[in-house]
């Protein structure tokens, strides 16, 4: 089982991006998916993250411009607008799942955002 993130890059400051995240392999339950991003000297945050039921969560910076969906069973995204410098970070996937009866925290491979001012 692994994630494979895709999406990221360079944008102004006012621009948009959107982060994908596919959950490949076999589970038997995905509880949620979620994206985290860790800044230069600042500590991992949750950005945003949601439920199998649907319920959606994000951090305070992010409300209004950040938007999470997911698309089908497995797949999660990130629409980012109105991008700030201070968005700048690596934003890393990770999904919370259930394999024969035991919980995993799975994470992707991190991909850059960098937004210029």
């Amino acid at each position: 089982v692994q994630l494979q993130a895709s999406g990221g890059g360079l944008v102004q400051a006012g621009g948009s991006l959107r982060l994908s995240c596919v959950v490949s392999g076999s589970i038997d339950k995905l509880n949620s998916l979620a994206w985290y991003r860790q800044a230069p000297g600042k500590q991992r945050e949750l950005v945003a993250a949601v439920t199998s039921g649907g319920t959606t969560n994000y951090a305070d910076s992010v409300k209004g411009r950040f938007t999470i969906s997911r698309d089908n069973f497995n797949m999660v995204r990130l629409q980012m607008d109105s991008l700030e410098p201070e968005d700048t970070a690596v934003y890393r996937c990770h999904a919370r799942v259930v394999i024969q009866y035991v919980d995993f925290d799975l994470w992707g491979q991190g991909t850059l955002v960098t937004v210029s001012s």
